[in-house]
């Protein structure tokens, strides 16, 4: 969807042949410049948006726990940064790989701005997976301690 995304379909010309009467329905007396910055605003709250669901995916789909993780450990990271890291670096290479396929497209262009908004994107995505994850892992510490007082280990 991202690299869709990346291609003319959805080049400022195209996404303001439907933003631009729909501001003007809002507001007919606003001004071109104002028109072209909510267009850039929401183009760029599109990257921030992406790239935060695509980390959280990621999270998502690796956060069980795979064979690179155990590997990892001689490094003496916990495998929870250990998925950061991972998540933020696949997250960081797809973001230069798609302003790299934009490049080629006439109607776009590539700017190392978008790729650090891809960036904060992520972070953003990763910081949600990690306050829900802390969560979890508290709740989980609580019920195993309830239980423990509730059925104490037999000797």
């Amino acid at each position: 969807m991202i690299f869709l995304g990346s291609t003319d379909m959805l080049s400022a010309e195209h996404t303001s042949r439907f933003l631009v009467p729909f501001l003007r329905w809002i507001d007919p007396q606003i001004s071109f410049t104002t028109l072209n910055a909510i267009q850039l605003g929401i183009r760029k709250l599109g990257h921030l948006t992406e790239y935060a669901v695509l980390a959280m995916l990621l999270w998502r789909a690796l956060r069980s726990g795979t064979r690179w993780q155990i590997k990892m450990s001689i490094l003496r990271l916990r495998s929870g940064q250990v998925l950061f890291l991972t998540v933020l670096l696949a997250c960081g290479l797809f973001a230069a790989s798609d302003e790299f396929h934009q490049s080629f497209v006439p109607s776009r262009t590539a700017s190392p701005n978008d790729v650090l908004i891809d960036i904060c994107g992520t972070l953003i995505g990763l910081s949600i997976c990690w306050m829900f994850a802390k969560r979890r892992n508290s709740a989980k510490i609580n019920q195993e301690s309830r239980n423990a007082r509730r059925w104490p280990a037999k000797p």
